[in-house]
């Protein structure tokens, strides 16, 4: 699905991402690492909001490199940003069908989509016609991933989903997003790791710029350096 291949990336003369490589096929990929270590800017460039001065990426047997963002998008790639960037002052359904307005092949599914949606998060159905913006906290991240689904992803990449949250919705929100790989691939970058593993299948470790460490879930959840450095023990 996504191979990221060797790729450097610097910020003038500041090299930020080192020879990095990673995959996803058609599951749930953790991406585990402190802040700074180069998460939100592998993200961008999946994206193509960051170009990258070497390596490639290539996405459903395709390269990215060469096409603009609203293309990868297009070819199902959505992101949910760590910001959410709601339209505070629309309402839940117009949120919610705003994901699916300017994707081609989403138009014709709004209301499969939306079913599917409102399936992984029912608290959304009873504020359909509320402001996005009055939503809490919780309830606007739901919104965000739900939007995001709306485009009908092959697969869904979520910066930071916990952030923000207080700790009884963290669980339930990684929850949730167990059920949405039945439909879409995940690539979630999180600090949460206690939480995220139990929505994954495998995660990689990213440390200054550089992938450390690559596992499945169980492998993570008992290796020392994850049990020191992420989970506290």
């Amino acid at each position: 699905m996504l191979t990221v291949s060797n790729i450097n990336i610097f910020y003038g003369k500041l090299h930020i991402l080192w020879d990095l490589s990673l995959s996803v096929g058609k599951e749930s990929v953790g991406l585990f690492g402190p802040n700074g270590a180069g998460k939100t800017t592998l993200i961008n460039a999946i994206l193509g909001l960051v170009r990258p001065a070497s390596g490639e990426i290539q996405f459903d047997g395709g390269p990215l490199l060469s096409t603009e963002t609203y293309q990868r998008i297009r070819r199902g790639i959505s992101v949910v940003p760590q910001e959410r960037e709601l339209f505070p002052e629309m309402t839940v359904m117009e949120n919610l069908r705003s994901g699916a307005a300017y994707i081609p092949k989403a138009k014709g599914r709004v209301q499969e989509s939306l079913d599917f949606v409102l399936g992984i998060f029912p608290p959304l159905r009873d504020r359909l016609k509320q402001q996005a913006g009055t939503l809490s906290g919780g309830g606007q991240r739901m919104l965000a991933i739900g939007r995001a689904l709306m485009a009908d992803p092959k697969m869904l990449i979520l910066d930071e989903p916990s952030c923000g949250l207080q700790p009884s919705l963290v669980s339930d929100l990684f929850h949730r997003l167990r059920e949405i790989t039945e439909k879409v691939s995940l690539l979630i970058a999180e600090q949460n790791v206690r939480q995220c593993l139990k929505a994954i299948d495998r995660g990689y470790v990213i440390e200054n710029g550089k992938i450390v460490m690559e596992q499945n879930a169980r492998d993570l959840a008992g290796n020392d350096h994850i049990r020191r450095s992420y989970l506290g023990l």
